[in-house]
């Protein structure tokens, strides 16, 4: 067994992975998986740089997990940065700050490469499922882009497109600088427009429609899978490998839209985080579900972060 650390840095959240990982069985066992809302790409659509009280809270975050991963004494450490950072004119302040906080340099992935880690993390526990038919569509809606990435045992097409939550959320139901509560018909009609679009421009190079087990990852689809099942509170094992249906998620997904800030906050397992960008992750997700004709979605709570610890054992 390899101890090894692995941060996934997105738009909305940073997440760490301390795990011990055995290449040979392919078990990877958790040490230390938690979650910390930073809104690292707080503004970017709009102003193209990092806020800097995003990237204040982003380092806050990472002194904290450095303090874990010594603690665990990780052997190897990757740092991977999705979408905000990709997209800003400052991220030179992004990578310089982690280095002098965790010693490494984040890696600015591509889509592409995004793709595969949460490919890689979504399905190896998937893929001696009898129950779950072939190919799979992985689709990791996260909050400033959403991967879809089609394959077997492997890839066989992957693409990035500019939806997430808090894109969607920032460009079309923020009005002076406040989140409409509960947004117009106008707004979610926009949102749609923009989501398929996206849907458009994925199937140009991925065979969506090809699917058998869609299979949704991050926090927008795994909330919506814990109010699905009615949890009191966030349950990780109650939400891994659970499925939604299409109806269930379409009730949802009217219900978070039509709601108010109070309404969304007041949900047992919603994150703080979440309350203001669940609307539109949901919107995401049903969109994509409608436009391949799934009758359900397979929900895995493992994703890029377990892609990246693998690639790093």
């Amino acid at each position: 067994m390899t101890r090894v650390a692995a941060i996934d840095c997105g738009t909305n959240s940073i997440r760490l992975l301390v795990a011990d990982a055995n290449p040979k069985t392919g078990e990877l066992v958790d040490l230390d998986r938690r979650m910390t809302i930073v809104r690292l790409g707080q503004g970017v659509d709009r102003t193209g740089r990092l806020a800097p009280e995003a990237l204040e809270r982003t380092f806050a975050a990472c002194r904290e997990y450095a303090g874990i991963i010594k603690e665990h004494g990780a052997e190897r450490l990757r740092f991977v940065a999705t979408s905000a950072s990709r997209d800003a004119e400052n991220r030179d302040e992004f990578v310089r700050g982690v280095l002098d906080i965790l010693g490494v340099e984040p890696e600015v992935i591509s889509g592409d490469q995004e793709a595969e880690f949460s490919f890689t993390g979504a399905t190896k526990e998937l893929a001696g499922r009898a129950d779950l038919a072939r190919p799979f569509l992985v689709v990791d809606i996260g909050g400033g882009s959403t991967e879809f990435v089609v394959g077997d045992d492997h890839v066989r097409a992957a693409r990035s497109v500019d939806i997430g939550c808090v894109r969607m959320t920032e460009r079309h139901l923020v009005r002076d600088g406040v989140v409409t509560d509960p947004p117009t018909e106008e707004q979610i009609a926009a949102i749609r427009a923009d989501v398929e679009a996206a849907l458009d421009l994925a199937e140009e190079t991925v065979p969506l429609r090809e699917a058998r087990t869609l299979v949704g990852l991050a926090g927008s689809v795994t909330t919506v899978s814990a109010i699905a099942q009615d949890l009191p509170e966030y349950d990780s094992a109650a939400i891994h490998h659970s499925r939604i249906s299409h109806d269930r998620v379409h009730e949802i997904t009217e219900r978070l839209l039509h709601a108010t800030h109070a309404e969304r906050a007041a949900i047992g397992a919603m994150h703080p985080g979440r309350v203001d960008v669940i609307g539109a992750g949901a919107l995401i997700l049903l969109a994509i579900m409608e436009r391949i004709g799934a009758e359900e979605v397979v929900v895995s709570e493992h994703d890029i972060l377990d892609g990246i610890a693998w690639s790093v054992a």
